[in-house]
C-alpha cells in the first residue's frame, strides 16, 4: 500500500472520521485487478517490497502484453522473466515501452518508477562460467529493478581461481553475494570461505551427463562445508535477486 494512502487512513482515524474497524479494513485491502482471468496483485509491493512479476515461460506474447499493459498503469516497476527473444519482439510490437534484456531474458517497464537507493550496500553477483551468466544476469537485473546497487564479476570459477582474486576489493566490500555455478557447483563454497557476509548459492543447469541438469551443483552447494551459505533452486535467478534485495534492504 502506498505511503500516502496509509497516512490518509491514519489521519482519518485520529480525527474520528473513521472507525477502527473501517481503518483496519482499508489497511488490509489487498486489491487486485482481473485481466483476462488473471488477478493482478497491485498490493504485493506494499506487503513484500516486491511487485507482482510476470513469469512468461508458459505464456504467449498476447497474454504477456495484456498483463503488462495493465501493470504499466501501476506506480511500480514492471518485470517479466523467462522471455525468449522471439516472444520479446512480439510483445514489444504491442508495448514499445518495455525494454528487453536479452542476456537476462527479461522485459522491464516503468524503470523511471524504480525506488532507488533501497540497499545498505552493494550486492555482488558472481558467475563461475560464461554459460552461467544468463542466470546471474536475471538475479542482478532483478535486484537492480528493486532499487539496489549491483556489482558483477563473471567467469571467475574454480577452474581458474586466480580470476576471482582479481576482484578482492569487491569480496571485501559487498554486503551480500549471489554466486552462480553449474558443473559441480564449487564456487559458492570458495566465496563462503573468504567473506563474512551472506552468500546465496545459485546452482545452474549448466553441465554434462551426471550433472543431471543442475542437480549435482545443487547437491554440492547444499553439502558445502563453508558456513553462512543459503542455497536457491536450480536456475532461480529471480528468486536469488529478491532474496539478496531482502537481505540488503535498509
Amino acid at each position: 500500500m502506498r505511503q500516502e494512502r496509509i497516512k490518509k487512513v491514519l489521519a482519518q482515524l485520529k480525527d474520528g472520521r473513521m472507525t477502527v474497524a473501517d481503518a483496519l479494513a482499508a489497511l488490509t485491502d489487498y486489491g487486485a485487478a482481473v485481466c483476462n482471468s488473471v488477478n493482478i496483485d497491485y498490493q504485493r509491493q506494499a506487503r513484500t517490497a516486491v511487485p507482482e512479476v510476470i513469469f512468461a515461460e508458459n505464456k504467449d506474447a498476447g497474454q504477456i502484453a495484456d498483463i503488462a499493459r495493465q501493470m504499466l498503469e501501476s506506480p511500480f516497476v514492471v518485470m517479466a522473466t523467462r522471455v525468449d527473444t522471439a516472444k520479446a519482439q512480439a510483445v514489444q510490437k504491442r508495448l514499445p515501452a518495455l525494454k528487453y534484456y536479452r542476456e537476462a531474458r527479461m522485459l522491464v517497464g516503468n524503470q523511471g518508477k524504480i525506488l532507488s537507493d533501497q540497499g545498505r550496500g552493494v550486492i555482488a553477483v558472481l558467475a563461475a562460467g560464461t554459460s552461467d551468466v544468463p542466470i546471474a544476469e536475471e538475479a542482478a537485473l532483478t535486484a537492480e529493478c528493486l532499487g539496489h546497487q549491483v556489482a558483477r564479476a563473471f567467469d571467475v570459477g574454480v577452474a581458474g581461481i586466480h580470476r576471482l582474486m582479481a576482484h578482492r576489493e569487491l569480496l571485501e566490500t559487498a554486503a551480500v553475494f549471489v554466486v552462480t555455478a553449474g558443473m559441480e557447483g564449487a564456487l559458492p563454497s570458495v566465496v563462503g570461505g573468504l567473506v563474512d557476509k551472506p552468500v546465496l548459492a545459485l546452482p545452474t543447469s549448466v553441465g554434462y551427463g551426471t550433472g543431471l541438469g543442475g542437480v549435482a551443483a545443487l547437491m554440492g552447494m547444499l553439502n558445502s562445508c563453508a558456513p553462512g551459505i543459503a542455497v536457491l533452486n536450480i536456475d532461480n535467478g529471480f528468486g536469488a535477486g529478491c532474496m539478496a534485495a531482502a537481505i540488503n534492504r535498509r
